[in-house]
């Protein structure tokens, strides 16, 4: 399979999604596409799944963005009106569901950026909100040198991610950066090596993990639906997001183990 998808048991809670086309640079063909997107479903649909966490197979490449060779003969295919297999039809619609341009996660996704990211890895990586990566990864988004536009999320996530000149810069001179720059300009939490760049992101997926599941949703609904607000709006709607949360089970819990003085057994209820 192109998509590994685990629950591992000694990590509670934690889905571990990985891209597993290390010969072909972890691209994503039509295979690829729909399978990815089947693992964020299957993620969204699973109470038990509370954090999760991507990666690539390999040394190399976290993901270098679409198969183009596998991609773009189908694509064209089908633009000119011409029958093409209902598996690569598939293939094709679920690009925005894969990339989580269309769509997003009902919980915090962690990127194990294991090597270099560029175009629709580069979309991934900023679907999540938490990354670790190798010292030796690179990342850059090349649309524009193909006379592309960039029409995942970069364009809309990345100025809201980094400072507007840094993201100007990546997307209009399509020039790689490495990882030291990545974090300089806050696109990276940490630099970790190789050897212990899945356990440095399952250490965090594990934290996340530990805290109240519902809690923890509603505060990236929060995240992601705040920006951009006026403060009056945006404070109602904190309160919206919050008030539910006081009758819960969870917070039951969380106030008895404080009493005595043991650690919560969170249920998501």
């Amino acid at each position: 399979m192109s998509i590994q998808f685990e629950t591992p048991d000694a990590h509670p809670h934690v889905a571990l999604v990985t891209i597993d086309r290390p010969d072909r640079a972890n691209s994503l063909d039509l295979e690829a596409l729909t399978a990815l997107a089947a693992a964020w479903r299957r993620i969204n649909e699973d109470d038990s799944i509370w954090v999760a966490v991507l990666t690539g197979a390999g040394e190399r490449v976290f993901c270098s963005g679409m198969d183009m060779k596998k991609t773009i003969p189908v694509s064209q295919a089908f633009a000119r009106g011409e029958r093409i297999d209902p598996a690569d039809f598939e293939g094709l619609r679920s690009i925005g569901a894969a990339t989580l341009a269309k769509g997003a996660l009902r919980v915090p996704l962690i990127a194990a950026i294991n090597g270099h990211a560029r175009g629709g890895g580069f979309d991934l990586m900023l679907a999540s909100q938490i990354r670790f990566s190798v010292p030796t990864a690179t990342f850059a988004l090349e649309e524009v040198a193909l006379g592309l536009y960039p029409t995942g999320q970069a364009t809309i996530a990345l100025p809201r991610q980094i400072p507007a000149v840094h993201a100007a810069e990546l997307l209009y001179t399509a020039q790689p950066i490495d990882a030291k720059r990545a974090l300089e300009i806050g696109l990276l939490n940490e630099l970790v090596p190789a050897d212990q760049l899945l356990e440095r992101a399952l250490k965090s997926a594990d934290q996340i993990a530990a805290n109240a599941p519902l809690a923890v949703q509603a505060t990236l609904r929060g995240i992601r639906e705040l920006e951009g607000l006026d403060l009056e709006t945006a404070y109602r709607k904190q309160e919206e997001f919050g008030r539910p949360l006081r009758k819960t089970e969870d917070a039951r819990e969380a106030q008895r183990a404080f009493v005595e003085k043991r650690p919560p057994h969170f249920k998501g209820l």
